[in-house]
């Protein structure tokens, strides 16, 4: 495919998501599908309860129609794809029935964790078997320049790799554009590794990343400082899950923690701060956790930390790209 028609694919998820964006906005402000704010976070995000959520309704919507709209570019469609698309629902799907019973409620709470994790992880595994059934079990090791076959350690591994992506990038949604921004940047390094740096390339993966891609930015014309709208866990949750599939689609599983450090310094500073907070009885590593709070609560104003991680992330980005070259 030529690289023309990749960039369709990007254009089209823009233009769906940056007008679905548009319209969602007054639609969800009438409803009053606004956000709650935890009384615990910083006090300067207080002024955003009520901002519209459940934003990422667009991006799901945008890397659809991109996504069909790329197999009539290409002449075919493919189980890879629909397998990508059916992860970014059924993470995205769990994000929404979160999102919902926090307006429900009118509180900051949705499903407990156990729920969550119970339909995370049964989502996981149907992908998990999808693509052991029908590409099998052989994942990219970066910079080795080789392949393993894991086996029946695959199914644990491509559920671990979902789960885990998942809950990372609903951590790092929390503050205006960050997910969105970074995980365009992540995108976008799938995009040229599906489309440079495989030696046989990877249509489905590019066509995927670039949907992302796109969709995210469209999304991000309202979701920069002062966000407009928010993604939610609907979206956070989407992007998770289809990340992580379309590496997975990639075989380049490995690549996820590289490309998407980010993602892992958000979730292990959750980790790092409860587990010290629990043995030293209410001691703290950080100001406050996932980590972008700690920056900010030392006197970074939000637009600076979105800018220094999207910096990080395409420094990751390119070592991730450059390791499997």
């Amino acid at each position: 495919m030529q690289i023309t028609h990749y960039a369709a694919i990007a254009v089209i998820a823009f233009a769906v998501s940056m007008l679905t964006t548009a319209q969602m906005i007054p639609f969800l402000r009438k409803k009053q599908f606004g956000q709650f704010i935890r009384e615990e976070g910083p006090q300067a995000h207080l002024s955003k309860a009520g901002t519209p959520t459940m934003g990422g309704i667009a991006m799901v919507l945008g890397i659809t129609v991109a996504l069909i709209a790329s197999s009539f570019i290409t002449g075919s469609f493919g189980a890879e794809k629909l397998a990508i698309l059916l992860s970014m629902y059924a993470f995205g799907l769990v994000g929404f029935i979160d999102d919902f019973n926090k307006i429900a409620k009118r509180q900051n709470e949705g499903l407990t964790p156990k729920q969550k994790l119970a339909l995370q992880l049964l989502f996981g595994l149907a992908l998990a078997v999808f693509m052991m059934v029908r590409e099998g079990t052989s994942v990219l090791i970066p910079f080795a320049g080789i392949t393993v076959d894991f086996g029946i350690l695959y199914i644990p591994f491509v559920v671990f790799v979902e789960v885990a992506m998942a809950n990372s990038v609903n951590l790092t949604d929390g503050l205006d554009g960050l997910a969105s921004s970074t995980s365009a940047i992540v995108a976008a390094c799938f995009a040229v590794i599906g489309i440079f740096v495989l030696p046989t390339g990877n249509e489905p993966m590019a066509a995927a990343a670039q949907a992302v891609f796109g969709a995210t930015l469209g999304f991000l014309v309202y979701n920069h400082y002062p966000a407009r709208i928010f993604m939610g866990d609907t979206g956070s949750m989407a992007l998770g899950g289809v990340l992580s599939a379309t590496a997975i689609v990639g075989h380049v599983e490995w690549l996820l923690p590289i490309a998407g450090m980010i993602y892992v310094c958000e979730a292990l500073s959750v980790i790092i701060q409860v587990t010290y907070f629990k043995k030293t009885g209410g001691k703290r590593v950080f100001r406050m956790a996932p980590i972008h709070h700690h920056f900010e609560l030392g006197g970074w104003h939000e637009t600076k930390v979105v800018r220094v991680f999207c910096i990080f992330t395409f420094i990751c980005c390119v070592i991730a790209v450059l390791s499997v070259m």
